[in-house]
């Protein structure tokens, strides 16, 4: 063999070689971390009975047949248990007026479910160490208006006091423009609207809250919270449907399902306004299969690492009002019989009603999003009671989820 042909061979065994090296890079937390998720996704996988999950897709498939005949029920909806799909369907209309029929990959959009992706984002940055929860929020905003107590933590949580954009700044804005997060943080620095109360004194649903995580991703990542969340959210959790809306390209929604309202027997489609510029607190639209894929993605470490998201579901409140529920990082909580806090969210907004379970601890959930804001979700304690039979006597007996509101406040 030639010095020449020995040269090549090396260099050639180089290049396959650095190819397979880089066809197995390690996540960002290493090969060892990706493992235990492997060892403990797996073990969890290992609790999956065909047969019974069999006879509980077929207690669902007649709760949410007859959920549609009796209450209206008009969507989607998926429920998985121990990382597998045990049951998927789709009811009813996307849009009343054309009589397009929703499917499981009908994009709906998810309102409040949207804000655990904008504390999932802001737990990525902490990761990279860019944010602490303690910060103060005028440490990203110099002129934040308001007191410097309220931290990152607070927006998170919901304490914060700061008002409700929706109305404090509905006398200066130009309603013909869809707003902008820069646009609602500006104004808040130069109108001062009043605080609804002290600081970290209580909790509240404020939508305020999650514009201004959203603005402050902006800030930090040197992206626009659209293509933050594409790129660093939807894309590693493999959710190709997925966006944020922009008020400024409306054919994305142009095969999306419509936001409606009963009214008269009929249904009315709810229109669009100036408050759909805002995002961080709704905006997504995402489909029942996409959330079955953020699901995974959250229990499998491609967002943020286990241990980051364990902090955000734990109660993060100790008001004596908040004993059977609570609100950890962009997830509501509900107290169950074992001491253990259930992890999910609910969403309206603009005709769209929603409500998302996600339970780590068998890497199960339920998914369910509508277009139209009946009160058929007021049963999903039916649908909790099927996955988990063991306890539908809880689930039964257990207070009503509670339910956003069009203008952002708790009922």
């Amino acid at each position: 063999m030639t010095q020449i042909t020995k040269q090549f061979f090396s260099l050639t065994l180089l290049f396959v070689l650095g190819i397979i090296a880089c066809s197995h890079q390690p996540n960002q937390w290493g090969d060892e971390a990706t493992s235990k998720t492997s060892v403990r996704n797996d073990s969890i996988a290992k609790f999956f009975d065909p047969q019974l999950a069999a006879k509980k897709a077929a207690k669902l498939d007649t709760f949410f047949k007859h959920l549609h005949k009796t209450a209206k029920f008009n969507g989607a909806v998926l429920v998985s248990q121990y990382g597998k799909i045990i049951y998927k369907g789709a009811f009813g209309y996307a849009n009343f007026s054309k009589k397009d029929t929703n499917t499981t990959q009908t994009l709906f959009q998810l309102a409040s479910v949207s804000k655990q992706f904008t504390a999932v984002a802001i737990m990525q940055l902490h990761e990279k160490g860019l944010i602490d929860y303690n910060d103060p929020v005028y440490k990203f905003i110099p002129n934040f208006p308001y007191d410097p107590s309220i931290t990152i933590r607070s927006l998170l949580t919901h304490c914060s006091g700061i008002p409700n954009y929706a109305y404090a700044l509905d006398k200066v804005v130009d309603k013909k423009t869809p707003m902008t997060n820069e646009q609602i943080v500006s104004l808040f620095a130069k109108y001062k609207p009043g605080i609804n109360y002290l600081p970290n004194a209580r909790f509240n649903y404020n939508n305020s809250n999650y514009v201004v995580l959203a603005y402050i991703v902006e800030k930090l990542s040197g992206m626009s919270f659209r293509e933050y969340a594409q790129k660093k959210l939807f894309a590693p959790a493999g959710m190709s449907k997925t966006f944020i809306y922009d008020p400024t390209h409306t054919e994305q929604v142009a095969h999306a399902a419509v936001g409606h309202t009963p009214r008269r027997g009929g249904y009315w489609q709810i229109p669009f306004d100036h408050l759909d510029g805002a995002v961080g607190d709704k905006g997504i639209y995402s489909t029942v299969e996409d959330m079955y894929k953020w699901d995974m993605a959250l229990n499998s470490e491609k967002l943020v690492k286990l241990a980051t998201l364990q902090e955000a579901f734990q109660p993060a409140h100790h008001f004596r009002n908040l004993i059977n529920k609570n609100y950890g990082y962009g997830w509501r909580l509900q107290l169950l019989d074992d001491g253990s806090w259930l992890t999910f969210h609910t969403g309206w907004w603009h005709g769209f009603k929603n409500y998302y379970l996600h339970n780590q601890k068998d890497n199960s959930s339920i998914i369910i999003l509508q277009n139209v804001a009946n009160h058929a979700l007021a049963r999903v304690k039916v649908a909790q009671s099927i996955l988990y039979p063991e306890k539908a006597w809880y689930f039964m007996n257990g207070e009503s989820i509670p339910e956003e509101v069009e203008g952002g406040h708790e009922k």
